[in-house]
């Protein structure tokens, strides 16, 4: 695996779940900085559910951070896989809280609004009662409380929505819309599209300081899927008209196993609190990456 020997002087980061969005992101705010060194790995190159080969890896690499981006987010599949979703959301945690304790690592836990209900009427800050409704966010709790458990410095951060290099609703749409006249979206659903490149950048603030605990971390504003979808076609030039349809109609023609958060907008108040650092409107994020989707 590159970087295992390390350059010299340099902090080294493992990364897991490198190639996801998130772990793309990561990478990409790293690019050319001489401070750290990234160690990317995915599960070819570290199973996060094996303890012994976390922590073997971790007494290797001796790193200054780990940034866990490795998770299972497939929401319908944890229904049923729930073994592997607990496996990886919450023993992964685990072990990775373990090793990094042992060898004096930071840790970034990267986690989700659907730690919540859904059902509240205004925006979710860290102390709300968490209440997850399904497999994936009560899988994704049970990580966030591992960490609290058993890492000494770390970061906990929640967000919601995420789009970036790869597979994603973003993505989805554009592709439906190249045959679509119209398509179906909910607007009973609200929350926050979320940039990677702003999450990763937010993690990169907050990774040196010592302000550790539970951040939320999304772009500012919210909006519904049917919302969210027109400005995907508006600013793709696409012409597909969209129908805001209930969450109940859509269920009648997609069944799904796991319940979807009705009201999911995250406040982060602990960064605008503990830090004065602000996310991007979400509008201005999704504009740029658009901006970088069509190069």
């Amino acid at each position: 695996m590159e970087g295992m020997e390390g350059i010299k002087g340099r902090k080294k980061i493992i990364v897991t779940g490198c190639n996801g969005q998130l772990g793309i992101a990561i990478n990409k705010q790293y690019m050319g900085n001489t401070e750290y060194e990234l160690v990317n790995t995915d599960v070819a190159e570290l199973n996060i559910t094996d303890i012994d080969q976390v922590l073997g890896m971790v007494r290797e690499v001796k790193p200054y951070a780990i940034i866990n981006c490795a998770a299972h987010t497939n929401v319908n599949a944890c229904e049923t896989d729930v073994d592997n979703a607990y496996r990886i959301n919450a023993i992964g945690a685990r072990n990775l809280a373990v090793a990094a304790t042992e060898t004096g690592a930071k840790l970034v836990q990267v986690s989700t609004d659907y730690v919540f209900s859904g059902k509240a009427d205004k925006p979710y800050l860290e102390f709300d009662r968490t209440d997850p409704q399904g497999v994936y966010g009560a899988s994704k709790l049970a990580g966030e409380n591992f960490v609290r458990d058993f890492a000494k410095n770390y970061f906990i951060i929640r967000t919601a929505w995420l789009y970036g290099t790869g597979k994603n609703f973003v993505k989805t749409m554009l592709k439906l819309s190249e045959t679509r006249d119209m398509v179906k979206v909910v607007d009973d659903q609200i929350g926050t599209p979320t940039s990677a490149d702003e999450l990763a950048k937010a993690i990169v603030y907050l990774l040196p300081t010592d302000n550790y605990g539970i951040f939320h971390g999304t772009c500012e504003g919210y909006c519904s899927w049917a919302d969210f979808t027109k400005e995907i076609f508006r600013l793709a030039g696409r012409k597909t008209a969209v129908e805001a349809i209930s969450t109940q109609e859509y269920e009648k023609e997609n069944p799904s196993s796991a319940p979807r958060p009705a009201y999911s907008v995250l406040e982060n108040y602990m960064l605008r609190l503990t830090a004065d650092y602000r996310f991007a409107d979400w509008h201005d994020a999704f504009a740029d990456y658009m901006k970088g989707a069509e190069g």
